[in-house]
């Protein structure tokens, strides 16, 4: 991991949620003519967004929910699903337990993010565009929940025991160039900055925090990360100690961003780790 030599500190815009005291909506599918809808990400708010690279090695997920290492492994088969089940999560689930001390690290589906286009139907599960929304990925409700959907057998046990859940973004083939992620130091938010919002599927509806905008909060970006590069996210956190359990994040359009710049391709992993 290389440390950029120029800081890049830029000013851009996040999608925020109001806070109204209705439960944010984002539908997977058309919702029916009628729906009430509440959705997300319509407070539009410019912010500063820090150049993470000269402080790389001083962030750390258990306090400011986030630290960015070297992948170490090299792999590039990346157009072939079954390859990246069988080979590369092998390689994330290394990284996380080098970087976490988890004793087990259980992978449970992965994200491919490109520029596309917002039409679901030019979707798949595996390839998503860039969320372009303050987030964290699973709730106090949401996270225990997937403990129990993927590991039913022993989530009872598992479950007193501490558990948290990290995502390994990084590049595929080459330097992010366009739609950089960034990520909010998670000691700068509380508690009543996090909304639930409820993601409607046909058979289920699942829940994550969205954010509302407050002064306080820090962002850190990591301009230019190269495919050696890998960022540990951590989205949730059983423990009440202190540390932090969940991480505002979204990917954002950088206004330095040449117009010929290759379009971001990047992929995240999730997993679940156990203590």
């Amino acid at each position: 991991m290389t440390v950029k030599p120029t800081p890049r500190d830029v000013r851009a815009t996040m999608n925020y949620t109001v806070d109204n005291g209705i439960p944010p909506d984002y539908y997977f599918y058309e919702p029916d003519p009628g729906s009430q809808l509440n959705p997300p990400g319509t407070d539009v708010r410019e912010v500063l967004i820090e150049d993470g690279w000269a402080r790389a090695g001083q962030f750390r997920a258990d306090r400011e929910g986030f630290e960015i290492h070297p992948f170490g492994a090299r792999f590039d088969q990346f157009d072939d699903d079954d390859s990246i089940k069988r080979v590369f999560y092998a390689q994330v689930v290394d990284f996380v337990k080098r970087h976490t001390g988890a004793v087990r690290v259980e992978v449970f589906d992965h994200t491919i993010r490109k520029r596309l286009p917002a039409d679901l139907k030019q979707q798949t599960t595996v390839q998503r565009p860039a969320v372009l929304l303050v987030h964290s990925d699973y709730t106090v409700k949401s996270g225990p929940q997937r403990v129990r959907d993927i590991v039913p057998g022993d989530a009872d046990e598992l479950l007193q025991r501490r558990v948290a859940f990290y995502n390994v973004w990084k590049p595929l083939y080459r330097r992010v160039e366009e739609l950089p992620l960034a990520m909010i130091d998670a000691t700068t938010h509380d508690e009543g900055d996090m909304l639930r919002m409820d993601l409607k599927y046909r058979d289920r509806t699942g829940e994550i925090y969205v954010m509302r905008y407050s002064p306080k909060h820090r962002w850190v970006y990591f301009p230019q990360m190269e495919a050696s590069d890998a960022l540990l996210l951590k989205t949730y956190d059983s423990e009440t100690d202190g540390r932090a359990r969940f991480m505002g994040h979204s990917a954002f359009e950088d206004p330095d961003t040449p117009p010929d710049a290759p379009r971001r391709e990047s992929i995240e992993v999730r997993t679940m780790a156990f203590f």
